[in-house]
């Protein structure tokens, strides 16, 4: 796709009423972004940005980037946006400019629907767990003494896809892993699967990434971002995606 926004000066990236946005992104983190059966890019937080940009009467392209170099395309003007399920961290404070956190990325426990007998953390001792290799879930559980101790076995799997599987299908008691994407899995299988809505370990929060010389256009963001929490349409679009409003309000 040609990249018309974000290039020239930095006066040029300040005045920047009416450019193209462009939104660099993961496409394949679903259901932040990522590409459906058709090859186009969805997601809630595209979604997001599609009514963003529609407020602010201007277009909007999505482009997909590497990840791992997101904050060079982002200081090069490659993009304008980062937009795609980004941690606000103190070390990418110093990089660029973060929107106000509009959703807490929280691990959660999954079980089977209608099961009784897990409510928290303590209430998995001696179950079998199952949770995503590599994932924050993972990190948590392997530094924790409780799991360790207490729990019966701990089962790892390549993905949560995977790991919601086998719960369905009664080979682990439950799973640890990321609320946005275990209540996205629970969209799609709404008479099987549950959430027990208690976080475990850290809580990081999802913010929209600007270059550092980019106020305006965070500022012109953010105030539409305001405008749809106010009137609802943040939390329709969480409704879709996730069959709850998880945003922060």
């Amino acid at each position: 796709m040609a990249v018309t926004a974000g290039c020239g000066s930095n006066a040029d990236k300040v005045d920047n009423a009416g450019k193209k946005i462009v939104v660099g992104l993961d496409d394949n983190f679903p259901p932040m972004g990522f590409k459906n059966e058709s090859n186009e890019i969805v997601g809630f937080d595209i979604d997001l940005a599609k009514e963003a940009s529609k407020r602010l009467g201007r277009e909007v392209e999505f482009k997909a980037i590497d990840w791992s170099s997101k904050e060079a395309e982002l200081k090069s003007g490659r993009v304008d946006i980062l937009w795609n399920g980004l941690d606000i961290t103190e070390k990418r404070k110093e990089n660029m400019l973060f929107s106000d956190p509009y959703m807490d990325n929280r691990q959660i426990i999954f079980v089977k629907k209608g099961t009784q007998d897990i409510k928290d953390e303590a209430s998995m001792a001696g179950k079998v767990i199952g949770t995503q290799s590599a994932s924050s879930a993972e990190e948590y559980i392997d530094g924790s003494a409780f799991f360790k101790e207490k729990v019966k076995e701990v089962k790892k799997y390549s993905d949560f896809v995977s790991a919601f599987m086998d719960l369905e299908n009664g080979r682990v008691d439950a799973v640890v892993g990321d609320e946005i994407t275990g209540r996205y899995y629970m969209s799609k299988h709404p008479d099987s699967l549950e959430a027990v809505d208690v976080p475990i370990g850290e809580i990081s929060t999802f913010g929209i990434g600007f270059a550092k010389d980019n106020q305006q256009l965070r500022d012109d963001v953010q105030k539409v971002l305001n405008e749809m929490k106010a009137d609802g349409t943040m939390a329709k679009i969480a409704e879709k995606w996730f069959g709850k409003d998880i945003t922060k309000k």
